[in-house]
């Protein structure tokens, strides 16, 4: 079974994973791309048989809708970390705004942050953050397909990303923000679509829960 379901933001992808589990009885379930626990939307869920699906729905592109608050840093670049940095936000027109978002399409290259969930000899890197330890991470090859303005004010700036697996768009937030000449991180983060899986077609656990026991 494939499970397109809304994960809110607070809990983790594999609490999510787990409740399932719960709910359905299989021993064999798991995820399709981990979402920041801050982060809501898409998550799409795996069991039994259906979990050799994930692999190639992992893979797939995905899209984000993203809001970028200006003039501070976190460790984590999300609400949930600690502010490291403060800067002026510097004023800027939308047409500049549009010209530097229209820098980050395509291919490039991205390293991934020291709070992911990605694996270095065998530990999660969050949990080596949370150590106060850091290590060389290599940058992974990602491509950002489209990116689109959708709001903005003198202190936040949302935008939709479509990009490819391995794309962390905490990461893509800072940039942006060194690049208009401030530093900045996530305050929210909507995944709407993993390959083919829409937001619009998402259930909560709850709702999973009360129709399977129906």
């Amino acid at each position: 079974m494939i499970l397109n379901i809304f994960k809110p933001p607070g809990p983790t992808s594999f609490s999510i994973v787990k409740s399932i589990r719960k709910i359905t009885g299989e021993k064999k379930v798991g995820h399709g791309g981990t979402l920041d626990p801050f982060a809501e939307g898409v998550l799409i869920i795996g069991t039994g048989r259906d979990t050799k699906k994930l692999g190639k729905i992992s893979d797939s592109d995905k899209t984000y809708c993203a809001t970028l608050t200006l003039g501070s840093m976190t460790d984590t670049h999300d609400p949930e970390g600690k502010i490291i940095k403060t800067k002026e936000v510097p004023r800027f027109k939308e047409k500049a705004l549009l010209e530097t978002l229209s820098t980050f399409l395509g291919k490039t290259l991205q390293v991934p942050p020291m709070y992911s969930a990605k694996r270095i000899n065998g530990q999660r890197l969050y949990k080596l953050a949370r150590k106060n330890i850091s290590v060389k991470r290599q940058p992974i090859a990602i491509n950002i397909k489209e990116i689109k303005l959708i709001d903005y004010d003198a202190k936040q700036i949302m935008f939709d990303v479509k990009c490819s697996k391995g794309t962390y768009v905490r990461v893509l937030g800072k940039n942006i923000a060194e690049k208009i000449g401030t530093v900045g991180h996530l305050s929210q983060l909507v995944r709407t679509k993993v390959g083919s899986y829409m937001i619009e077609e998402s259930q909560t656990v709850e709702v999973f829960n009360g129709s399977w026991k129906s």
